[in-house]
């Protein structure tokens, strides 16, 4: 597939890691380019049953790599970030996420389209869009509303500041928060728990589950995606930029 996104196929499951670690797993354009295939081969595979998510080197991910964010800005409908949300909205197999260290931007909104998510003790989530002057994604301004509560929503989208674990259990995104040293342990169990349910039984059911906001999901997706390309392009989010490019280069 690739270096920085690595598969492993085993009893039914598909791990997926995110391996670029010297880098806190952050997001490249090639990253999500392959991780949006491995999600499309893995939905099509028969024999793939589940899906695993995961980080090398204790680290889930950092988000976007910004430099690399800013050299392959998303445009449009297929630019790459977009392709991978809508190939995670529409996968149709179990999909279950060990989370540890920091989880910032589409590392925490990518959640809401997980299955079953552990988190370690330690996770730090984040979602800084409004600190650099964009706004929110992966769904998150109509997902988190509903699991959270609008109160916690909004303080979490526009306040963008860091929170924990137990804030993440409260706030819906995760089902469980877990040592570190048992984390990658639990979700491998969790994943084989899915894999041994009949595969159809498990589809339909995610199907009924999700299906009914489906069309909502996806309108929203294209809704801040608009909104998304447009601040990319503000004085706003210009400043924002060079203000953390000035400080990553100290």
């Amino acid at each position: 597939m690739s270096d920085t996104i690595l598969t492993q196929r085993a009893e039914g499951i598909l791990t997926l890691t995110l391996n670029r670690p010297e880098k806190k797993n952050a997001f490249t354009h090639d990253m999500y380019e392959a991780a949006t295939q491995a999600l499309q081969q893995a939905d099509a595979d028969g024999d793939v049953r589940v899906v695993l998510l995961k980080g090398a080197g204790g680290i889930f991910t950092a988000g976007n790599d910004i430099g690399d964010f800013l050299e392959h800005p998303p445009t449009g409908e297929d630019s790459a970030v977009f392709q991978f949300l809508r190939a995670l909205v529409r996968f149709s197999k179990p999909v279950v996420a060990a989370v540890e260290g920091p989880a910032v931007g589409i590392g925490t909104t990518m959640l809401l389209h997980c299955d079953y998510v552990l988190a370690g003790e330690k996770t730090r989530f984040h979602m800084p869009f409004v600190n650099l002057g964009l706004c929110a994604e992966g769904a998150s301004s109509l997902l988190l509303p509903r699991v959270a509560g609008l109160a916690l929503a909004s303080e979490l989208l526009m306040l963008g500041e860091p929170f924990d674990a137990a804030t993440a259990l409260r706030a819906g995104l995760i089902n469980k928060v877990l040592p570190e040293a048992t984390l990658h342990e639990t979700a491998l169990e969790r994943a084989r728990a899915f894999a041994a349910r009949p595969a159809e039984a498990l589809r339909v059911t995610k199907r009924l589950v999700r299906g009914p906001i489906r069309a909502e999901v996806e309108e929203a997706l294209k809704r801040e995606g608009a909104e998304f390309v447009q601040r990319l392009q503000s004085d706003e989010a210009r400043e924002a930029f060079m203000s953390f490019m000035s400080r990553a280069r100290k």
